[in-house]
């Protein structure tokens, strides 16, 4: 008997043992697999068209770092920013929501508050909770603060009060005041005895302005961009003081680089999500000194050069800091082209055969296909298998997918889960779209694209580009027609009737659009 229970006790402790093994197993385990979550990048060109790299068809300009990441990834064909400006992009890229629905997603001044919530769900707080640490470097323009901001103090709420741990941004774009970076909501390089004073209302006294003063600019203003001069370029808004913070634009591209690749080495041991949003093509463009006449189509030319190199040197860090392999990252634009957009700077008198738009009509502003159209490639180092696809993709679908990537259940508003899509897996898409410019939307479903009525202007006289206004509805065939010239509203009204309740259904009845249809 005393043998038997021996026996028992011996076998109680082996499986207590084993049990222990197993458990320390699995912890093991669970730590292995948060320690392996992928790292997720999006680098965000502003302004950059379908038609300006040679991987979408550019003959007049080579963009081989750009180009290797649409090579070695998957190259979507039909892959949209929601809106054709750049602060609704990027409001639904964040919060998986289409920009239509927050009134306030408009391009923003650069004393605007902040148009997220810090309540409202994005990419970064999705991803903060399955233990990444985020950070955004590069063009904000959300807006900053909840109006009246103090400069001179910490700006809040920001990017940190929405989810990035560590942002170093300028505060709108770099043609508006303030003309400075801002790191976690404080000036960067700020000498306190030289405050700054910001207004998009009046100028300060005494300071001089392009529209005043154009013999103090290096830059000649086409239109809108007339009042406080900084570095000799005349910009959007009235600025006074900071002197020693002001940012050198020739440096701006490679100073962006070095705060990513920095950020990459200090969170390399970690899962990271960085934002890195550079500010090319967008106006002014400022090239350093080593693109300048690079390209022979000027500085718009010169700038998507230097963006190109600014990648490459990008990506080589992730690979020399061993993490290429173990990183997930989107590509893309905030919205389509524009080639004058607001100064003399040669881009439209040395565009030569160059198409930013490539075969679609329109572009920045315009409802019509080069509005929202745009590069969008995902790229992934042994998992994400090369090859183009077609799917309809969105950025307001990141949210979701990067949730579903990361074993979240986190959903945007209007984000679908397109993980597949995106990985290359399927080639399916999601069903629909409604697109936006300017708040007016447009609807994409299928092969077909509808465009509601709109009052106004055809074409934007300034940056000489069609806005897709037109009394008449207008419908068409992408797959036949992707230059939108024959509008086949009139000869396929049962396509429009199917196409105006399919957008009602998303959108709403705006403007009674049932009954201006049953009307005509």
């Amino acid at each position: 008997m005393r043998i038997i229970k021996m026996n028992l006790f011996q076998t109680v402790l082996v499986v207590l043992l084993l049990a222990g093994c197993k458990s320390k197993e699995e912890k093991v385990a669970t730590t292995n697999e948060n320690t392996n979550k992928p790292n997720i990048i999006f680098i965000y060109m502003d302004d950059l068209g379908y038609g300006d790299m040679s991987a979408y068809g550019a003959t007049e300009i080579s963009t081989p770092n750009m180009d290797a990441l649409a090579e070695g990834g998957m190259q979507f064909t039909n892959g949209y920013a929601t809106s054709a400006t750049c602060t609704p992009s990027r409001y639904a890229l964040l919060t998986g929501r289409y920009p239509w629905r927050n009134k306030d997603a408009k391009i923003l001044p650069g004393t605007a508050p902040l148009i997220i919530d810090t309540s409202q769900l994005t990419v970064p707080k999705m991803l903060q909770t399955e233990g990444y640490t985020t950070g955004i470097v590069g063009k904000w323009h959300l807006g900053l603060g909840s109006g009246n901001v103090n400069w001179n103090e910490r700006v809040s709420p920001g990017p940190n009060e929405v989810g990035f741990d560590y942002s170093y941004i300028l505060a709108a774009t770099q043609d508006r005041v303030p003309t400075v970076y801002i790191a976690d909501g404080y000036v960067d390089g700020l000498d306190p005895n030289d405050p700054i004073e910001v207004s998009y209302d009046k100028n300060f006294e005494g300071e001089p302005t392009g529209l005043d003063n154009p013999e103090l600019t290096t830059m000649k203003w086409h239109h809108g961009h007339n009042n406080s001069i900084v570095n000799g370029v005349p910009r959007i808004g009235f600025m006074k003081g900071g002197e020693a913070a002001k940012w050198s634009d020739v440096d701006m591209a490679d100073h962006f680089l070095a705060k990513a690749q920095q950020y990459v080495k200090k969170h390399k041991n970690q899962p990271f999500f960085l934002y890195y949003a550079l500010q090319q093509p967008h106006v002014p463009r400022t090239p350093h000194p080593r693109f300048a006449g690079k390209s022979g189509m000027g500085p718009r030319g010169d700038v998507i050069l230097e963006a190109d190199w600014m990648i490459g040197e990008f990506m080589k860090t992730l690979k020399d800091e061993g993490i290429l392999e173990n990183t997930l990252i989107v590509f893309s634009s905030d919205n389509g082209p524009v080639i004058n957009d607001g100064y003399y700077d040669d881009a439209v008198e040395k565009l030569g055969n160059h198409t930013p738009s490539g075969p679609f009509r329109g572009g920045k502003y315009s409802l019509f296909e080069a509005g929202t159209r745009i590069p969008f490639i995902t790229y992934w180092k042994g998992m994400i298998e090369p090859g183009k696809s077609d799917a309809l993709v969105c950025q307001v679908d990141l949210l979701t997918s990067m949730a579903a990537l990361v074993g979240s259940n986190s959903k945007g508003e209007d984000s679908e889960n397109l993980l597949n899509d995106f990985l290359g897996k399927t080639k399916k898409g999601r069903e629909s779209l409604v697109l936006e410019a300017t708040s007016r939307t447009a609807f994409r479903k299928g092969n077909w694209a509808m465009i509601p009525p709109y009052n106004g202007p055809e074409i934007n006289k300034s940056v000489n580009i069609e806005l897709g206004n037109s009394e008449e509805y207008q419908l068409y065939n992408l797959e036949n027609d992707p230059g939108q010239l024959q509008n086949l509203a009139k000869s396929n009204p049962e396509k429009l009737q199917e196409m105006v309740e399919d957008y009602i259904a998303i959108r709403g009845n705006e403007g009674n659009l049932i009954e201006a249809l049953e009307l005509k």
